[in-house]
């Protein structure tokens, strides 16, 4: 599995996705080939997917550090923390100063699989922001 047969499945299926998204990958080349796949209506939160010999991560920025109350910093982390494990398919990190909603899966998965767990991070991103908004500015 690589980002390119990723990106050339998800954009062939237009309209006729399982889980009724509509999905635009576009391949990023670097040190480590990315895909960023944006979903309609959904464009301000772009997922990221990389592929390695074990996994495949992918990644959806959240928000800044410079976006969080600072009085509240500890209170929200903490929130995301207790959040971690009822939330379905994702985890939170940070990368730099920007906080991140991120899944994992293994490298044998099926386009299915990989379109499941787009559509379930694009939703709990979504859902985070909403229930962490009272802690960003």
């Amino acid at each position: 599995m690589n980002i390119h047969k990723i990106a050339a499945h998800l954009n062939a299926l237009g309209d006729n996705s399982a889980t009724g998204m509509s999905f635009d990958c576009q391949p990023i080349s670097g040190e480590v080939d990315v895909l960023q796949i944006t979903i309609a209506e959904r464009e301000e939160l772009p997922i990221f997917v990389s592929v390695t010999d074990d996994q495949i991560l992918c990644i959806t920025y959240l928000w800044g550090e410079d976006e969080v109350k600072p009085e509240t910093r500890s209170a929200m982390q903490e929130s995301m923390l207790e959040m971690n494990i009822p939330m379905p398919l994702s985890s939170f990190s940070k990368i730099g100063d920007k906080y991140v909603i991120f899944g994992a899966l293994s490298i044998n998965s099926t386009f299915n699989d990989i379109e499941h767990e787009l559509a379930v991070l694009s939703n709990n991103a979504i859902e985070v922001i909403d229930d962490m908004s009272e802690f960003l500015i």
